[in-house]
This record gives C-alpha cells, sequence and structure tokens, in this order.
C-alpha cells in the first residue's frame, strides 16, 4: 500500500466509477485490512471491498473485518471450508478430536459438516458474501442447509474450541495436497 503511482491509478479508476477491492490471504491478512482501511484519496476511502479467509479455524482477522465492514466495505468471505479440512474429506489422524466436535454438532442440528461450517461463516454480522466453493449439485445442497441452522452461543461457544491460532493454520494450509 506504498505504491503511490499504482494507488493513483486505482483512485483515478474509482473516480471513473469501478469498484476497486481487494483480497488478502495469510498470517497478516489483518494487517493488510488495517492498513487498506486507511488509504483515502480525495476525502475517501479508495478501496470499496475486502475478499478474506475467515472459518471456523480461521479467525484472525475478525476485528479488521468488522472494522472494514463498518467502513461500509463490502466482506467476501472466501475459504470456508478450510480447503476441505472441516469436511469428511479431512480423514488427518492429527484433527479427530476437532472432527469429533463438528461431528456431534452436526448431528445434533441435523445437518452435514459443510453446512455447520459455512452457517459459522453466514451468521457473521460483517459477511456479506460467503463462497462456499460447491463443485457439484450435491455439494451446494448440503452448502444450502447452512442457510437453516439456528446459531446460538453455546453452538458458538462450542465450535470456537476448533481456532487455531493463524500461524499453525497457515502452515497447515501450506502443506496441503492442492489436486
Amino acid at each position: 500500500m506504498s505504491n503511490q503511482s499504482v494507488l493513483t491509478e486505482l483512485a483515478r479508476l474509482r473516480d471513473a466509477g469501478l469498484a476497486i477491492g481487494f483480497s488478502v490471504s495469510g498470517v497478516q491478512q489483518s494487517e493488510t485490512i488495517w492498513r487498506a482501511l486507511d488509504v483515502e484519496f480525495d476525502g475517501e476511502q479508495l478501496f470499496s471491498s475486502v475478499q478474506a479467509t475467515w472459518n471456523l479455524l480461521e479467525q484472525s482477522a475478525t476485528a479488521a473485518l468488522d472494522a472494514a465492514h463498518e467502513a461500509g466495505l463490502g466482506i467476501i468471505i472466501k475459504e470456508t471450508l478450510a480447503n476441505g479440512r472441516l469436511t469428511p474429506r479431512n480423514t488427518s489422524t492429527s484433527f479427530l478430536a476437532q472432527m469429533a466436535i463438528l461431528k456431534t454438532q452436526a448431528d445434533a442440528h441435523n445437518t452435514s459438516l459443510d453446512a455447520l461450517a459455512l452457517g459459522a461463516v453466514i451468521q457473521q454480522s460483517f459477511a456479506d458474501v460467503v463462497l462456499s466453493g460447491a463443485a457439484s449439485i450435491d455439494h451446494l445442497h448440503s452448502n444450502i442447509a447452512s442457510l437453516d441452522i439456528v446459531w446460538d452461543d453455546p453452538l458458538d461457544d462450542l465450535l470456537g474450541e476448533l481456532v487455531e491460532p493463524a500461524e499453525i493454520y497457515w502452515e497447515k494450509r501450506s502443506q496441503l495436497n492442492w489436486n
């Protein structure tokens, strides 16, 4: 956010009617959002939206996303299923305890793991757009069930136990097999 010529050109495009957004990823996503909120041209914020990772495991950007939402930016949430870690695809033995919590709560709410994970994101007050990553009709139908989950404080507290420090989340993410 220090390249003045790029920022000036983005401001020109903004003034011509183009919505300017940015996407963040990684351990520093929160800091990047905070810095972007300070970028103004002619007394107006340069950016109108931000896309960030937020899910049951990675919530380090919560305060920055709340602030961005309050400042009027549209918030797009990606990686809601933690690249498959919050789905039955995750058979990692190091995730067995967390998976047991997810399965217990999904069963208790008569829903699927993905619907539960998406429901956690959808209920965030800052979330304007939530990307599901559905790759089939079955995935889409399962994801849509997230809209029917009745979210309450006890469920939020139970699933809060799944949150990982950002450094651990991003390290594990970097080790995932991409196919």
